[in-house]
């Protein structure tokens, strides 16, 4: 039997885009928490523990673009040709607040206050045109002959928006739960208060975006709702309620340490194993399917190859860099 190349492909690309989803949302979230965080000490040591990993975390979204091309070009070709504008806007800001990034640590005091604001707006503006495109994914793209036939604006609605504000939401929660692991003191105190309502915000986000979606989308309901699916499907509502109940008590009383960090992963987890469910075996919403839109088995047999080379050095040095820098970081001192 030899290997089914799509479905290998469609895995790397899942878990690609996965690993983003953790490495670098808790480290957008740190951008999102800026806000609410007035003091320009805790603000210093908020960046710095994300300091020697963050660049990293994007090599992630790097993998996942790069095996999109290499593995489903007419994927691809859809996706960036309907998306076009919130991707552009996702990458403007993460460049932009890679610069504030180091700019905010050597500029002088009358300027540290922009580079603070363009650090939190860069962070703002690449998770809510993320989101955005994840809910103008979930609505589909118009096609024709295997060419996209949607309008420029096509990924605009009101439930794309409201999935952009949604992963606001859950970055957010991923950011003050890795802060709790790896602050003390007055901020440590400051992200526990923040996780209790940013938890109720994203499981009010969740119950929209659950009941929005079937609504909007007769084919997805169908499969949820479908025998044998919903036997399948019916633990997950319990499994995220019992994820934001387990928050809310680890975050009560005691030192909850990486406990609300591990449950806010799986809860993220909850939401992207549905969104996977929901679509498989489709790529192009609604109904160009891995398939349908993979390239040439010569093409996928060869990148797969490099693929498997390259992916457990970036396990690997991903892994070895959190644990060199693993511990607390304190104000001035970095980590000890």
């Amino acid at each position: 039997m030899g290997i089914d190349l799509p479905v290998v492909w469609a895995i790397i690309i899942a878990f690609g885009l996965m690993m983003y989803v953790i490495m670098d949302g808790f480290d957008l979230g740190i951008g999102i928490l800026f806000p609410f965080v007035g003091d320009r000490d805790d603000r210093d040591v908020m960046v710095n523990t994300v300091a020697p990993v963050w660049d990293g975390n994007e090599t992630w979204l790097v993998l996942g673009g790069a095996a999109l091309l290499a593995a489903f070009p007419l994927a691809y070709a859809t996706i960036l040709s309907a998306l076009y504008i919130p991707l552009v806007a996702m990458l403007l800001g993460l460049i932009w607040r890679g610069v504030a990034f180091e700019f905010r640590f050597k500029a002088d005091e009358a300027h540290k206050p922009f580079w603070d604001r363009a650090f939190a707006g860069g962070s703002y503006l690449a998770t809510f045109a993320q989101g955005v495109s994840l809910g103008a994914f979930l609505n589909g793209f118009p096609m024709e002959n295997g060419s996209y036939t949607g309008g420029a604006l096509h990924w605009l609605s009101p439930f794309s928006l409201s999935t952009g504000f949604g992963l606001i939401v859950a970055y957010a929660l991923l950011g003050s739960t890795w802060l709790i692991i790896k602050t003390e003191g007055a901020l440590y105190d400051r992200m526990v208060a923040l996780a209790r309502p940013i938890t109720l915000a994203l499981l009010a986000v969740i119950a929209v975006v659950s009941l929005w979606t079937p609504f909007a989308h007769p084919d997805i309901a169908a499969r949820w709702f479908s025998f044998p699916n919903i036997v399948f499907f019916s633990p997950v509502p319990l499994l995220v309620l019992l994820s934001g109940w387990l928050i809310l008590r680890s975050l009560q009383g005691g030192a909850p340490h990486a406990g609300p960090f591990v449950l806010a992963l799986f809860l993220l987890f909850l939401g992207y194993s549905g969104l996977g469910i929901s679509l498989w075996p489709n790529i192009i919403p609604p109904d160009i399917t891995i398939r349908e839109a993979a390239a040439p088995p010569q093409s996928m047999g060869f990148t797969l190859v490099g693929a498997l080379f390259i992916i457990p050095f970036i396990l690997g040095y991903t892994a070895w860099s959190y644990y060199v820098f693993r511990g607390k970081v304190k104000a001035g001192e970095g980590y000890h």
